[in-house]
């Protein structure tokens, strides 16, 4: 039944729904109406069918069905107006007369109720009631009460304004119900009128849910850790020996913290979401925006704190601005993290920390002064394979490490050089530098005590051995006393090559007091600049005689032969009628691996029969200055390399009495003695007046060592040995009989004759003085000056040390050149090979020498100053001087 538009009984009273607003349909019809009463403000985008019938009154059917939003002016004519009241300046219209008195009973509604819900804000409970204890509880709570009196106060405006502008789109559609036909079905617009006020009451429950549960989140920890609190004062004056559960909580936190390495961006990551899920929760129950809205409001609000600057209202403002905090907390805590995180990288990689992915690289561990000879030798060993990866490990900062080898300043020949800081006792650093993928591995020897180096070599073996992956390399070990050798080799086994410093050295020393110069010829082959040693397997010279083999080589010198029928024995000089057999490899002396090959024989002349006449050997007298740990093994080499009746003066500040026990200590028997007698003086090496008590111009060679006592320092070592060297060629000089006559001598090119350098050069050539160096830097002031045939002591046994990383299989060459027993490198006169004017090539010498079963490998010329290993031309004759000299390996005599 259609409303009678005429009508003036209000609407029936509606107290618990809200008018929706105008349908779409109707307010655009509304907005084609120039004489709507209402601004456009007011439209809703409800559908009319949205209303209930009751509170909608239809205007009366027209004549007319037209769609028309003008009504004709018949009709406008005959529209009743309604009567001024007198406390109105205009006449009002009485279809908007219950729209009126629903507003007023409204507003009387809400005032009636304001008085009666502030006294339930307002009431507090007494001060008597409230335990101390419970004092912050209840700060918590009045903060939740006046929090959530303004968020009601909010609802409740927002509400109001929510309802009058649904009573404003009912008022528009009872005025704009004109155009629309009073025939449609009233039943069925008062059911969808009826659904959509419960819709509505649905969702604006659903917003206040969504409010009290964000709330309660934010809230209820707070709440808890206050309870937590309470519990744990109480429990603790109960129990004194009790941990509270605030510190049991703070230690799990703690330890969950720091045993997972993703714990916290795991924290931050769930702070963030729980941040945008509360966030959204809370602007779904004060806007009108769905869910998904707010939850993509309330991440915009997180990621940039400047968005809730376009928030509308309290509430929304209220929300916005405790989401943009929490953002810029959340932003704050996740800069921090990416700050220490991009820091302790750096820091890492500045530490030498990270791992290094490296295969066939070559691996040094320790850090020693021998160190920067070392790397410059295996870099120009690498120097063919256009270079390679050295990796140096040790217990020093990585900066530290870098700066010191760039202080080198040596060509490093595409040869890359990693410093990582790590132990090499524990198996992670070991593996943080791929250890098992190494192709050799270099322990330095420690500077210090000689024992607790050696004992540390034989901890970082042990450790090497423990690697489960296994080693794919050798492990070449530098150690300080000999006596460790075997215990080192015991722990190692098959994988380890031993290089004992002191007695290299000291055997070298010996060899170069007996063979003046041949301290250049072993720098020369030691090194990788020059010629050095190589083994190599040739097939095509199996079935070959050995005197053929010498020959076959236009660019190396073929010294001995590697048996593989003796299971890889090594064997140097070899006999000329040894025929080669499958699996033997040749030992040659050669520029580089890649660098020679075997050629057809060249023509040579018939060998010439010589007179091979043996040198005899003289009584020498030798005197050594200074004490070395290892002094006790030198004495037993000299005895086997020296004539009977040879003297051996030992002069340093040990005393007398207690050197013989450190010789028998050492290991040294007397009664085995039989070539040399011991001579005892005490004094310092330094001071003028201690020296001046020796019989220095009756000496055949001087040893000059790097006493024990400055061991540990090479520049003060070396001082040392330096003044001592300069104190005995100037007392020497002083004492040569005839002075005048041999500084006449003096060769052009030298110094001049009347200053104190030539003159001890004349004393030099009447005894021969070798120093033991350790920095090279002096190496410099003794080849300059000529008065010492040097010993360069850690750059030998660097080059020792590389030459055993390249191939283990050198090492026993080595062993064998240094021992008392087998062969050794000698100086040799020329007329012991060729006769006065005789011309001959190079190969001819060779030949020449096989009679004494001896193998040329150089030269040196009369006025060379260096010998010349390995020549490039071999077949070119030449005519040799009687003064020029071959460098020779041969069986020790």
């Amino acid at each position: 039944m259609p409303l009678d538009p005429d009508s003036s009984s209000p609407p029936p009273p509606h107290r618990d729904w809200f008018f929706p607003p105008a349908p779409p349909f109707l307010a655009s019809s509304r907005s084609r109406t120039p004489s709507a009463p209402f601004p456009s403000t007011y439209r809703s985008s409800k559908p009319y069918s949205a209303y209930p019938l009751a509170d909608r009154r239809p205007p009366p059917t027209p004549r007319s069905r037209s769609r028309s939003p003008h009504p004709p002016p018949e009709q406008q004519q005959k529209t009743p107006t309604p009567p001024t009241p007198t406390s109105a300046p205009r006449r009002r219209d009485p279809r908007y007369a219950g729209v009126r008195r629903e507003d007023a009973r409204t507003a009387a509604s809400e005032q009636a109720a304001a008085p009666m819900a502030a006294p339930v804000h307002g009431r507090k409970p007494a001060a008597s009631a409230i335990a101390p204890r419970w004092s912050g509880v209840l700060s918590v709570a009045v903060i939740l009460l006046c929090l959530a009196s303004l968020l009601r106060r909010n609802f409740s405006l927002h509400d109001q304004v929510y309802l009058l502008q649904e009573q404003l789109a009912v008022a528009t559609a009872k005025l704009q119900s004109c155009t629309v036909d009073s025939s449609l079905n009233t039943s069925i617009i008062n059911l969808f009128y009826q659904d959509a006020a419960n819709s509505t009451t649905q969702s604006r429950s659903l917003k206040n849910l969504s409010l009290l549960i964000s709330l309660s989140v934010l809230y209820a920890p707070l709440l808890i850790l206050k309870y937590v609190d309470l519990v744990s004062k109480i429990r603790r004056s109960r129990d004194s020996e009790q941990v509270p559960i605030n510190k049991r909580f703070a230690y799990r936190v703690d330890i969950f913290l720091s045993l997972h390495p993703y714990a916290k961006p795991l924290v931050l990551l769930v702070a963030t979401l729980l941040l945008i899920a509360l966030g959204g929760l809370a602007l779904y129950g004060v806007t009108d925006d769905s869910l998904s809205d707010c939850l993509w409001l309330s991440w915009t609000f997180v990621a940039d704190s400047g968005n809730h600057a376009n928030a509308v209202g309290l509430g929304p403002k209220l929300v916005s601005v405790s989401i943009s905090i929490g953002g810029m907390l959340v932003f704050a805590m996740m800069l921090g993290l990416v700050t220490d995180s991009i820091s302790e990288k750096f820091d890492s990689l500045r530490k030498g920390r990270s791992e290094v992915i490296e295969q066939s690289h070559t691996l040094i561990l320790g850090w020693s002064d021998k160190l920067g000879s070392l790397l410059n030798q295996i870099a120009i060993a690498n120097e063919s394979l256009r270079g390679g990866t050295i990796v140096v490990m040790a217990e020093r900062d990585k900066e530290e490490m870098e700066a010191d080898i760039a202080k080198m300043e040596f060509d490093m020949k595409g040869t890359a050089v990693i410093c990582r800081s790590g132990s090499p006792l524990i198996l992670a650093d070991l593996k943080k530098v791929s250890v098992s993928k190494a192709r050799a591995i270099v322990v330095l020897a420690e500077e210090g005590n000689a024992d607790q180096s050696d004992a540390r070599a034989l901890r970082t073996v042990l450790s090497l051995t423990g690697v489960k992956e296994g080693l794919s390399g050798h492990i070449v070990v530098e150690l300080s006393d000999l006596d460790n050798e075997v215990l080192v080799k015991l722990v190692g086994g098959d994988l380890v090559e031993t290089v004992v410093a002191h007695d290299v050295i000291g055997r070298l020393m010996i060899q170069c007091a007996r063979q003046p110069g041949l301290a250049q010829i072993w720098e020369d082959i030691l090194g990788f600049e020059n010629c050095e040693f190589y083994i190599k397997r040739w097939p095509k010279l199996d079935g070959m005689r050995f005197e053929d083999v010498l020959i076959s080589f236009p660019e190396a010198v073929p010294c001995g032969i590697k048996v593989a029928s003796y299971g890889g024995k090594i064997i140097l000089n070899p006999d000329d009628c040894y025929v080669l057999q499958e699996g033997d490899e040749v030992i040659v002396i050669a520029e580089d691996d890649d660098t020679y090959a075997p050629a057809p024989l060249p023509k040579v002349k018939e060998a010439v029969y010589i007179d091979i006449v043996h040198p005899e050997r003289k009584p020498q007298k030798i005197l050594l200055c200074g004490w070395r740990r290892d002094i006790d093994d030198m004495i037993a080499v000299l005895d086997a390399f020296l004539a009977p009746g040879s003297e051996l003066w030992m002069f340093n500040d040990v005393p007398e009495v207690d050197r013989e026990r450190k010789l028998i200590d050492g290991g040294l028997d007397f009664s085995r003695l039989d070539n040399i007698t011991l001579v005892h003086r005490e004094g310092n090496a330094v001071i003028r007046r201690h020296l001046e008590s020796l019989p220095l111009e009756s000496f055949d060679s001087i040893l000059i060592l790097a006493d024990e006592s400055v061991e540990d320092s090479a520049i003060q070592a070396d001082s040392r040995s330096l003044a001592t060297l300069l104190l005995i060629r100037d007392i020497q000089a002083k004492r040569l009989p005839c002075k005048e006559s041999l500084i006449s001598h003096v060769p052009r090119g030298t110094f001049s004759e009347g200053s104190w350098i030539g003159e001890m050069q004349q004393a030099s050539d009447k005894s021969v003085i070798i120093s033991e160096i350790l920095d090279p830097r002096t190496k410099n002031l003794l080849s300059v000056s000529k008065i010492s045939d040097y010993v360069l002591s850690n750059e030998l046994v660097s080059m020792a040390l590389a030459m055993v990383a390249e191939d283990r299989q050198i090492n026993n060459v080595l062993e064998e050149l240094f021992a008392e027993q087998g062969n050794e490198m000698q100086i040799r006169p020329s007329d012991m090979y060729l006769r006065e004017e005789e011309e001959l090539n190079f190969f001819e010498v060779i030949l020449r020498a096989r009679q004494r079963k001896e193998i040329v490998i150089g030269y040196r010329l009369e006025a060379a100053e260096r010998a010349i290993i390995n020549p490039i031309d071999k077949v070119s004759r030449r005519r040799w001087s009687p003064k020029d000299v071959f460098v020779v390996i041969s069986e020790k005599e």
